[in-house]
């Protein structure tokens, strides 16, 4: 991985910007990103009524690791409403979402590479 070398910042100085999938209530500050295999770390913010269906389930070529810090959502798919405290790791591949949030959350997640492109 080449994610650009980074010492202590506010992450307030980094601007939300709207995620992939155009819904402008959905949205993420990107803290660093490996610009080859695209792999970041980020903080997702769903504001309060942010629905993610029409992005549908997710599925990701990479690992990622998610922890919520604040409010909650809920998984449409498993109808199961996850909040703050909570934490998720997903191997390649694994589906999750679409998502719903009434109240708005706000998380930290960790992508990586996996296999063999971790050692590049």
């Amino acid at each position: 991985m080449s994610k650009p070398e980074f010492e202590f910042f506010s992450v307030s100085d980094v601007e939300f910007t709207v995620c992939p999938g155009d819904n402008p209530l959905i949205t993420e500050r990107i803290l660093s990103k490996d610009p080859t295999t695209g792999v970041a770390t980020r903080i997702l913010r769903y504001a309060p009524g942010a629905d993610s269906t029409p992005m549908g389930v997710q599925r990701h070529d990479f690992w990622e690791e998610v922890y919520i810090l604040e409010g909650s959502f809920v998984d449409l798919t498993l109808g199961e409403k996850f909040t703050a405290g909570q934490y998720a790791c997903r191997p390649p591949g694994m589906p999750h979402g679409p998502w719903r949030s009434d109240e708005g959350v706000l998380t930290f997640e960790v992508r990586y590479p996996a296999g063999k492109e971790q050692e590049k």
